[in-house]
């Protein structure tokens, strides 16, 4: 699967939530400087060519939807950054995350629960 661009990404998040949507229903959702429309639109045409929306014709319309889930991307992307990042090991990821302070206490309890369940499952 072909990585995306932030301003690939920011699309993806609307069709995410529309489920579907022509070009002008994605640039009236997308912040201010928005894109020209014919540059969203050539935006919308790649990322149906990378293989993550398709398109209905009605008329001189398309009506674009994904192809590629939310969760399968944020799977593909988490798995992508481990392996590029942080040498495949979660472990170290985690381990990141404690020591820049983007892990709550609550957080690592409720890691070390799923840790403990993951074990005693294991065990049986």
């Amino acid at each position: 699967m072909k990585e995306l661009s932030q301003h690939e990404e920011r699309i993806m998040q609307i069709f995410w939530k529309m489920e579907n949507a022509i070009v002008r229903e994605v640039l009236e959702l997308l912040p201010e400087p928005k894109p020209p429309y014919t540059t969203l639109a050539s935006s919308i045409r790649l990322l149906e060519s990378k293989g993550y929306l398709n398109h209905r014709t009605f008329g001189n319309v398309n009506q674009y939807f994904p192809i590629i889930s939310q969760e399968e991307y944020s799977k593909n992307s988490a798995n992508h950054m481990l392996a590029n990042y942080f040498q495949g090991s979660v472990g170290n990821f985690l381990s990141f995350m404690v020591k820049e302070n983007k892990v709550s206490d609550t957080e690592i309890e409720e890691l070390q629960r799923l840790i403990d369940e993951l074990e005693k499952g294991g065990k049986s």
